[in-house]
């Protein structure tokens, strides 16, 4: 998979989407959100991931505003929280988000859960926001199959991204292969499993054999399979590590490998079984 940090994937909608990315999860709002997405665009990175819920897209905004980096060439996403779910709420929902971004248009907005009920009344408002312009793209979080074949065949706009906990850990193969056949690009959150395993004894040796670190081989491994990859760090030195995945591969062996560690881990959310 030849890539560089430039390297982008075509969207089923024709939008070009980054293959890594920044995301703030967690990171407080003020100097912390402003100071790691200005290192992360100095760095290369052209895709910052934001959430209504994260409390710092205000800060975003203004890092991306403020870095020199073209606003053309920045690709930012938010979501829709859970309380703003339902026709009317979900576009004002859109509105206080844009206003805090205050960068025009988004690039990608998504549905942050799955909420039940009013899901589908959430998604016909997207599709109106993504037809007016104000979002280039529009997706969705946390789905598993069954909330896909939902909105599948209730909608005749589908998801261009869905955006998962997915990692080696959590191999999430059926998912990954379903969104292939219905070009819904997979978008990996926590990729890093938010450090619980990356002393894992066999990705330290995989690690140690391609002279990289343990983070490095999460994210390349995740890239490999053809999905974006979101890792959050605040430090400097992490965030530029967190890019230094694009001068290796990994052997179809160590692939192999990487695949058998699947337990179902998942370190954030499990919207399994969420009606």
């Amino acid at each position: 998979m030849d890539l560089t940090i430039a390297s982008r994937v075509t969207l089923s909608d024709s939008v070009e989407m980054p293959w890594l990315g920044l995301g703030v999860w967690q990171t407080p709002a003020g100097r912390a959100t402003r100071d790691s997405v200005r290192h992360a665009l100095e760095c290369g990175y052209r895709l910052i991931d934001t959430a209504t819920l994260y409390g710092n897209e205000t800060d975003v905004g203004v890092a991306v505003r403020e870095s020199g980096v073209p606003r053309k060439d920045v690709f930012v996403t938010t979501k829709l929280w859970n309380s703003d779910h339902g026709f009317d709420r979900a576009l004002r929902a859109f509105e206080e988000s844009d206003r805090r971004l205050g960068l025009g248009y988004m690039d990608l907005y998504l549905i942050h859960w799955p909420a039940p009920r009013l899901r589908g009344e959430s998604w016909e408002a997207l599709v109106k926001i993504k037809e007016s312009g104000r979002a280039r793209s529009i997706g969705v979080s946390n789905y598993t199959v069954e909330h896909l074949d939902e909105l599948l065949a209730s909608s005749p706009v589908p998801p261009s991204v869905n955006q998962v906990e997915f990692h080696p850990f959590l191999y999430q193969r059926e998912l990954l292969e379903y969104c292939r056949r219905h070009r819904i690009q997979l978008e990996a959150y926590s990729p890093l499993t938010r450090g619980h395993r990356l002393r894992d004894p066999r990705v330290v040796e995989i690690a140690a054999k391609n002279r990289r670190t343990p983070a490095q081989v999460l994210i390349r491994w995740g890239l490999q399979h053809g999905v974006v990859e979101i890792p959050k760090s605040q430090a400097k030195e992490r965030i530029r590590e967190n890019a230094g995945v694009f001068d290796f591969s990994l052997s179809p062996k160590d692939m192999a490998a990487l695949d058998a560690l699947t337990q179902d881990l998942h370190t954030a959310w499990d919207p399994t079984g969420a009606p």
